[in-house]
C-alpha cells in the first residue's frame, strides 16, 4: 500500500465516523450512503476536484453535486474536513436540528460549497447537465484561461431510476458534455431492499446507448478508483463511473443491507464499527493527523486558484466575465426605448408573439441569455434575436433544442442558473408545467434566476382541447413560495414582465402567455414599470365607482369591455390589471388599499376575471365578491367559441355584475 493510499484509509474513515455519529445524535438520517461512498469521495476530493475552501465562490472551481442528497452527511463531512468555514463541528453535532446549516438534505442557500439543493432523486444529476452546458458555453466565449472546469456528480440507484435521469442523460450524451462525470454508488440497495425487487435493467448499457462513456471500479480500492476516474477525465464523452460499493461499509452486522439506508445504526452497532475500523476517537472528534491530511488536500486548489487569478487579471474580458458571474445586467441594458416604440406604434398580437418581439431586443443586447424549448420552438416563440443553437460542435450557441424533455429542460436550466454567468429561459405549454413542476419548485427553493416561458395559457389555445388547456395551473403555481407568476395583458406588459424577470437575481419567473392575439391596452408612456407593482389601475371609473374589475392576461381586455358597458349604465368601474399576485402582495399597505379600497361590497363590488379556476380569488374579491372563471375542464373548439361557451364575454359577465349589485 502506497503512503498516499495508507493516509486515505483513515481519511475515509473520518467520513464514516462523522456520518454515523451525526445521524445517531439526530436519531434521523441516512448513514449508509456516506459510509459506502467514503472511499470514492476521498479520492475525488483529494486528487481530482478543483476547489479552494478559502474561496467557495471561485468561478473556475469544479462543480460537485451530491445528487443522492439523502446522504447529506457525506458532503457535510467533506466540507468540514477539507477546511471550509462551515459547517463547523458544532453544526455537524446539530445535524438535522433547527438552526443548523446541516439540513436533512443539502441546501445551496445554507452552505457555501453546496452547489445545489438536492434530495428529490435524479434532479441533482439533471442540474449538473445544466452546469456542464454553462461551463462549455462560457468557455467558448472566454477561453480556457479563465473557464476550464468539470462537473462531478455522486448519484445513487434511485437517481438513476427516476424518469428525469433518462431525459438528462439523453441530452448530455447528445451534446457530448465530456466535462461531466457521474460517480454511481452501485450498491444494489434501495429503501425497500435490494434493487432486484424493482428493476432488472442494464444501467450501463442504457448509458452507453445514450452516448456516454462507461467505466467500472471497485469503490473500496483507492487505486482502482483512480484508474476509473483517469479514464473518465480522458474521455470526450460524459462518463458514468460505476463504483461497486457496500452500503454502510464498516458496519459488521448491517453493511450491505437496507438497514443502513435511512435509519441510525444504534449505539451498539456504532461501537462495533469503531472496532472494525480501528477508530478510537470520540464522537465528533477527528485525530490531528487525519485532519491535517484532509486540510492538506486544499493546497492544490489554492495554488490553482492563484494561477487562475493571475490569468484573469491579464485577460481582456476580465470586467465582462466578472459582471456575468456576479449575475449583474450591463449598466447600459434597458428596454425603455423598445417599450416606447410599442407606445408609439401599438400592435395587436398574442403575448407569446409579444414575448418573441421582446426577446429579439433582449438577446441582441444581453449576451447572458441562453434560450430553448422542449420541442415547441415555433409555438413558444423562444428563438429570437439572431441566436444560434448550442450543439456538440458549437458551444457558442445560445439556443438549446431540448427535445420532448420538459422536466429535464427545467432541471438543466436550474443548473445553468446555479453555475452562474448565464440567464436561462425555456418554453413549453403552460399545461406541461405539470411535467416541470418539481424542478420549478426547486428553482424557487434554490433562489435561481430561471425564466419559464409558458405559452397557450388558457382555453384560448382552442382546438387542442382539455388535455392541453390549463385550468388549475396558474393558481397552483402561484402557491409556490418565491416564484413570480406573471400573466401579461399586451405587448407593453409582456416587455415589462421580461424586464422584471431578468432583474430578479434570486427568484424564478413563470411567464404565462397567450396563443390568441390581444389588443394593446397600454398606449401612454408610464413613469415606471407598472407591472413591477404586481397590479395597477389600467382604467379609473368615470361615473361614481361601484365596481372594481380585477383581471389578468387575455381577460384584461375583456374587463375593459365590461367596464365600458357598466359605464353606459351609469355604474363606475375601475379596471385593475393583476399582472403578478406575488408582486402585488409585496406592495405596502397604502398602495394596496388605494388600488383595492377596504369598503363593503354594497359600496364597491370586486370582480375577478380569469380564464382559469376561481380557487383563491376570494382573497382579492372578498367573500361577497364575484369570481368569474372556469372550474371544469375545457373543450375542443375554436377559441372564440370556447370563450362564449364558458361565459367569457361582456354580454355574459355584465348581467352577473348587475344582479350582484342589485342584490
Amino acid at each position: 500500500m502506497s503512503l498516499a493510499t495508507a493516509r486515505m484509509v483513515p481519511m475515509a474513515n473520518a467520513i464514516r465516523a462523522l456520518s454515523m455519529d451525526a445521524v445517531q445524535a439526530a436519531n434521523s438520517g441516512h448513514p449508509g450512503m456516506p459510509m459506502g461512498m467514503a472511499d470514492v469521495a476521498t479520492v475525488l476530493w483529494s486528487d481530482y476536484l478543483k476547489h479552494d475552501p478559502a474561496a467557495p465562490d471561485w468561478a473556475d472551481r469544479d462543480r460537485f453535486v451530491l445528487s443522492a442528497g439523502h446522504g447529506s452527511m457525506l458532503i457535510y463531512s467533506l466540507l468540514h474536513l477539507s477546511g471550509y468555514a462551515a459547517p463547523t463541528m458544532e453544526d455537524i453535532r446539530n445535524f438535522r436540528q433547527l438552526g443548523s446549516p446541516c439540513a436533512g438534505h443539502p441546501e445551496n442557500f445554507l452552505l457555501d460549497g453546496v452547489e445545489s439543493t438536492t434530495g428529490p432523486l435524479g434532479q441533482g444529476l439533471a442540474m449538473a447537465v445544466g452546469m456542464a452546458i454553462a461551463e462549455r458555453h462560457l468557455n467558448a466565449g472566454f477561453g480556457d484561461d479563465i473557464v476550464d472546469h468539470r462537473t462531478w456528480v455522486i448519484a445513487g440507484d434511485g437517481c438513476l431510476m427516476e424518469g428525469i435521469n433518462h431525459e438528462a442523460i439523453g441530452l448530455a450524451g447528445h451534446l457530448k458534455l465530456g466535462r461531466m462525470n457521474v460517480l454511481w454508488d452501485d450498491n444494489n440497495i434501495t429503501i425497500d431492499g435490494t434493487t432486484d425487487l424493482s428493476t432488472s435493467e442494464d444501467i450501463k448499457a442504457r448509458y452507453e446507448a445514450t452516448g456516454w462513456h462507461v467505466v467500472s471500479c471497485d469503490g473500496h480500492d483507492f487505486d482502482d478508483i483512480r484508474r476509473a476516474l483517469d479514464e473518465a477525465v480522458a474521455d470526450e464523452r460524459p462518463s458514468l463511473v460505476a463504483c461497486k460499493t457496500v452500503i454502510g461499509k464498516g458496519s459488521p452486522n448491517k453493511q450491505g443491507t437496507s438497514a443502513t439506508h435511512g435509519a441510525p445504526l444504534g449505539d451498539d452497532e456504532i461501537a462495533a464499527v469503531r472496532e472494525v475500523l480501528g477508530w478510537d476517537a470520540a464522537p465528533f472528534e477527528i485525530p490531528e493527523q487525519v485532519l491535517s491530511d484532509w486540510r492538506g488536500t486544499a493546497e492544490r486548489g489554492s495554488a490553482e486558484r492563484a494561477e487562475w487569478r493571475n490569468r484573469l487579471e491579464a485577460h481582456g474580458d476580465k470586467a465582462e466575465f466578472e459582471r456575468r458571474m456576479a449575475g449583474d445586467l450591463p449598466e447600459s441594458f434597458s428596454l425603455d426605448n423598445y417599450i416606447q416604440s410599442l407606445i408609439d406604434e401599438p400592435q395587436k398580437v398574442a403575448t407569446r408573439k409579444a414575448s418573441e418581439m421582446t426577446l429579439g431586443e433582449i438577446n441582441a443586447n444581453l449576451p447572458d441569455t441562453i434560450g430553448g424549448s422542449a420541442d415547441l420552438t415555433g409555438s413558444n416563440n423562444t428563438k429570437a434575436g439572431g441566436i444560434g443553437p448550442f450543439t456538440a460542435d458549437d458551444r457558442s450557441g445560445r439556443y438549446i433544442y431540448y427535445g420532448i424533455r420538459e422536466f429535464g429542460m427545467a432541471a438543466a436550466m436550474n443548473g445553468m442558473a446555479l453555475h452562474g454567468g448565464v440567464i436561462p429561459y425555456g418554453g413549453t405549454f403552460l399545461v406541461f408545467t405539470d411535467y416541470c413542476r418539481a424542478a420549478i419548485r426547486l428553482s424557487a427553493l434554490q433562489q435561481a434566476r430561471v425564466v419559464y416561458v409558458m405559452t397557450h395559457d388558457s382555453i384560448g389555445l382552442g382546438e387542442d382541447g382539455p388535455t392541453h388547456q390549463p385550468i388549475e395551473h396558474i393558481q397552483s403555481l402561484r402557491m409556490i413560495p418565491n416564484l413570480l407568476v406573471m400573466r401579461p395583458a399586451d405587448t407593453v406588459e409582456t416587455a415589462e414582465c421580461w424586464d422584471i424577470a431578468l432583474r430578479e437575481k434570486d427568484r424564478p419567473t413563470v411567464l404565462a402567455l397567450t396563443r390568441q392575439g390581444l389588443p394593446q391596452l397600454r398606449t401612454e408612456a408610464a413613469a415606471e414599470n407598472l407591472s413591477g407593482r404586481g397590479a395597477y389601475r389600467l382604467k379609473a371609473a368615470e361615473s361614481p365607482r361601484r365596481v372594481i374589475l380585477i383581471a389578468t392576461g387575455s381577460e384584461v381586455s375583456l374587463a375593459t369591455e365590461c367596464a365600458a358597458a357598466l359605464e353606459k349604465a351609469g355604474i363606475g368601474a375601475d379596471v385593475v390589471s393583476m399582472v403578478c399576485t406575488q408582486l402585488f402582495d409585496e406592495q405596502d399597505d397604502a398602495y394596496k388599499a388605494e388600488l383595492l379600497p377596504d369598503v363593503s361590497p354594497d359600496e364597491t363590488l370586486r370582480v375577478s376575471i380569469e380564464a382559469g379556476t376561481t380557487f383563491g380569488w376570494d382573497r382579492y374579491t372578498m367573500t361577497n365578491g364575484l369570481r368569474i372563471g372556469i372550474d371544469r375542464f375545457g373543450a375542443s373548439a375554436p377559441a372564440g367559441d370556447l370563450f362564449e361557451k364558458f361565459g367569457f364575454t361582456a354580454d355574459a359577465i355584465v348581467p352577473q355584475i348587475m344582479n350582484k349589485l342589485n342584490g
